[in-house]
């Protein structure tokens, strides 16, 4: 993507952002453990206000999590939003942060799995589910060879230019979701790793597969990605850790025997692995999304 020069965007309209960038800017020379402080309290804050949002998080958790009690629904929601909020604070230091400050907060585990796939030139898809620190790990790993992943565009352009920049800042590639397929299928057989996150409602151009205890409107784009290619799947997990320690990026064993060519199996194997991955840390993954908004025709509405 062309960067455009900031000096478009210096009209009042802008001036808001502006003013919440320089914030952030400023917040990121702060320590970690500062920033995941204030960002805990404004979570614990738009947990209070945001009812709706709040109201979203929990029918999703109790849905997904029916073994548990109302207690731990609650519990794992609210931290959701600390978690959340502790990402939003320190968001700035993804993008402006030294190259060393970073490589010193983030750890990353089974990196063996990465180096192994790359060392023996194979295609790699990063099956990289919506967890609140989703960017670190694209951050962290753009630096062993430069990757590649979706883009949404933004209405607040000006937002959209930084984001863009703060992704893109070790060479990573960025493929707006409304270009043609070819081009993202052409990049990755060329060989550049593809960090997908493919978990949220697809809406009626999705297939419904199990996620949890639901049926959910799912994208079945990662086996296709994956045969037309002849890549391997590693599915990729980031954390944060608590107290301000940092973050862990996590990587698993490449999936075995996958794809199968089959649309309904390869995708539910796929919403089985992100079952598996948030198990691990359910309040960290992003549940404030309205994932099962889409239903099978003749169902009820999920959400109030």
């Amino acid at each position: 993507m062309n960067k455009r020069p900031y000096s478009q965007f210096l009209s009042p309209k802008y001036w808001a952002t502006w003013f919440g960038l320089g914030v952030l800017r400023v917040f990121s020379y702060l320590p970690l453990w500062i920033l995941s402080f204030f960002g805990n309290i404004i979570g614990i804050i738009f947990y209070l206000i945001v009812s709706s949002r709040r109201q979203i998080g929990y029918r999703n958790i109790s849905a997904c999590f029916p073994e548990l009690d109302h207690k731990e629904w609650r519990r794992i929601n609210r931290q959701h939003f600390q978690k959340a909020g502790q990402f939003v604070f320190t968001s700035g230091m993804n993008w402006w942060m030294s190259k060393d400050r970073f490589n010193r907060l983030v750890e990353i585990t089974g990196l063996e799995h990465y180096d192994k796939a790359l060392a023996e030139g194979k295609r790699i898809i990063l099956l990289a589910p919506h967890f609140v620190a989703m960017d670190v790990g694209g951050l962290a790993l753009n630096q062993d060879r430069p990757m590649m992943s979706m883009y949404q565009y933004s209405k607040n352009t000006l937002m959209d230019e930084v984001t863009i920049r703060g992704r893109s800042r070790y060479g990573g590639l960025l493929v707006e979701r409304k270009e043609p397929l070819r081009k993202l299928i052409k990049l990755i057989r060329q060989g550049n790793p593809f960090y997908y996150l493919p978990d949220q409602d697809a809406g009626r151009k999705g297939i419904f597969v199990p996620f949890f205890h639901e049926q959910a409107s799912t994208i079945p784009t990662l086996g296709k990605f994956a045969g037309m290619t002849d890549a391997v799947v590693i599915p990729c997990r980031n954390r944060i850790k608590p107290w301000g320690q940092g973050y862990e990026v996590i990587l698993g064993e490449p999936l075995e025997n996958f794809p199968q060519g089959d649309d309904i199996i390869d995708t539910s194997r796929m919403n089985r692995v992100i079952e598996q991955m948030i198990r691990q840390c359910p309040e960290q993954y992003f549940w404030a999304h309205k994932r099962f908004k889409t239903r099978p025709e003749g169902e009820p509405k999920f959400y109030k």
